[in-house]
């Protein structure tokens, strides 16, 4: 690249103003990758106690649920009185400009019963109860897991980025810098060995 710029003053000052520009950029990767990077982790880490607990629940509301139908025979039957849940509502959050979703859960009325007393029992009604804990913790976890993913990559393209600044463009202008330096310095040396010269002819 260097070879191809013409020395002038203009284009030294114009490739420092883009060498500053190009290290200002690099630091502000750097400092974005940092923070996706430590969002990710808190994340993994909360990624992993959700795990945690969805697999107790889970084990909790299977074993309610073998109660119950052992007790009331096959349960199947009261699922068509559950309506499909639609409480969930996803939003965005950014992070450096990163969109990572946000999911919440509605609360619902907690009167509202869609099957009847007196053909089930406590077993059915705690399986029900885990049950609606294992959708919310399943919803936490697609939450954390999809912002993982986005954050992830969202830091390898800004690693790559970054990588690009500082292993090409920064090394390239500061070559540039150097070889328009010393051809205006041995410009400067000839133009005052030519004026020393002719000085002394006319002397």
């Amino acid at each position: 690249m260097s070879q191809q710029v013409f020395p002038t003053k203009a284009n030294l000052m114009n490739t420092k103003k883009s060498l500053r520009l190009a290290k200002l950029g690099y630091d502000l990767m750097d400092r974005k990758r940092n923070i996706l990077v430590r969002e990710m982790m808190s994340l993994i880490d909360k990624a992993k106690d959700v795990q945690k607990n969805i697999g107790q629940v889970y084990e909790k509301a299977y074993a309610a649920l073998r109660s119950a139908d052992l007790s009331l025979g096959d349960c199947s039957r009261f699922a068509g009185a559950i309506p499909i849940g639609d409480d969930l509502k996803i939003d965005y959050r950014s992070v450096m400009g990163v969109e990572i979703p946000t999911v919440e859960q509605v609360e619902e009325k907690s009167d509202v019963s869609f099957f009847g007393f007196e053909q089930t029992n406590s077993a059915f009604d705690e399986a029900c109860v885990l049950f609606g804990q294992v959708k919310k913790l399943t919803a936490e976890l697609a939450e954390i897991e999809n912002s993982v993913c986005r954050l992830a990559d969202a830091v390898k393209k800004t690693q790559k980025r970054s990588n690009a600044l500082s292993n090409i463009m920064i090394p390239r202008l500061e070559e540039t810098v150097r070889y328009i330096t010393d051809a205006l310095e041995e410009k400067e040396r000839e133009d005052f060995s030519r004026l020393k010269i002719t000085k002394k002819s006319k002397n």
